[in-house]
């Protein structure tokens, strides 16, 4: 769910975004500005710093180079990119749910959908931000919510298949969490979150937020 504390303005905004489990699959028409390591497993403190070298660079193309476009398509089975222009040797790969471990809106760059795909754990740098810019900022705040949907569901297999309901995975916003970024990944159990705050209230409480970890 999100955070409760919206005016009426973000309030009307979070009811057009909002996304049930039902409505999926989503396609979102998108342009992919990169990826970059990641040092942690969620949170904006670990998207904020790639994002803005990764749109530094997008802003600095040569006239002769564009940001691929792409339809990204949110569904229960994770996300999958294809790349419709310019033409390139690979213009599709996917994401499956359980590698991705967190999801957020960018809040200086509010067209800006960030999230963050856990490789190999053996990986010296198993983390990785991918970010697309969307054509709105309320396109972006909707395809946040369409993988919150996709979060649910995965938390929902997940409690069946291992019998355990204590909800640690879960599809709700995470102001602050016990567990630790550093908890193991398996392939049946990984943290993740989707922050479904406003880019505001991401700022406003983002000190906060990260002096408590």
């Amino acid at each position: 769910m999100a955070s409760g504390s919206t005016d009426n303005a973000s309030g009307s905004t979070d009811l057009d975004s909002q996304v049930d489990v039902g409505d999926l699959p989503i396609t979102f028409k998108v342009k992919y500005i990169g990826s970059e390591v990641a040092r942690g497993l969620w949170g904006i403190r670990y998207t904020r710093r790639p994002v803005d070298k990764m749109v530094g660079v997008a802003k600095n193309l040569p006239a002769n180079k564009v940001l691929p476009n792409c339809e990204l398509k949110v569904s229960t089975d994770g996300v999958q990119l294809e790349i419709v222009s310019p033409k390139a040797s690979i213009n599709n790969w996917s994401y499956p749910i359980d590698t991705i471990s967190y999801g957020v809106q960018d809040l200086v760059y509010t067209r800006v959908f960030a999230m963050i795909v856990v490789k190999d754990d053996s990986n010296p740098h198993p983390f990785e931000v991918h970010a697309f810019v969307c054509d709105s900022r309320a396109m972006a705040r909707r395809l946040t919510f369409a993988l919150s949907a996709a979060f649910q569901d995965y938390s929902r297999r997940v409690k069946e298949f291992s019998g355990d309901g204590d909800g640690d995975g879960d599809g709700g916003t995470r102001a602050g969490n016990a567990s630790s970024p550093s908890d193991t990944i398996t392939p049946t159990r990984q943290k993740f979150a989707i922050d479904l705050r406003t880019p505001e209230e991401i700022q406003a409480g983002e000190l906060e937020q990260e002096t408590e970890a």
